[in-house]
């Protein structure tokens, strides 16, 4: 169950390098309209506050690796956290943006936190 819940932490991490990638650095692109439901001049007008939500994302991402480097004592309670402010995020964004979201983000996070809570 330990290797689950590595996998499993590692897979949001990487998860939330690439929503960071979309909202930072390709917002305007059709493959980042495409994912969010937005217009060429949506994306246009929002691109900086997608930026700002994307270094959010970055943040949580960062949280997830660092919980893989840390040792047994801490590494737990860290990973708990941060996959709990993803569920939360996504539990929001599903409830006010896209139902897509709690089954791209906050479904898995809770998964990873099972799989955490279980395993280390």
């Amino acid at each position: 169950m330990a290797l689950a819940a590595s996998v499993a932490v590692a897979f949001l991490g990487l998860l939330h390098l690439y929503i960071l990638a979309l909202e930072m650095f390709l917002w305007e692109t059709p493959r980042a309209r495409k994912a969010f439901g937005t217009t060429a001049d949506f994306a246009r007008a929002s691109k900086v506050l997608a930026a700002n939500q994307g270094l959010y994302n970055g943040f949580l991402a960062a949280g997830l690796f660092w919980s893989l480097l840390l040792d047994a004592p801490l590494a737990k309670p860290v990973a708990l956290f941060f996959l709990g402010c993803i569920v939360v995020a996504g539990l929001y964004g599903a409830a006010t943006a896209s139902r897509r979201i709690l089954f791209v983000q906050a479904l898995p996070a809770a998964l990873a936190g099972l799989f955490v809570w279980l395993g280390w």
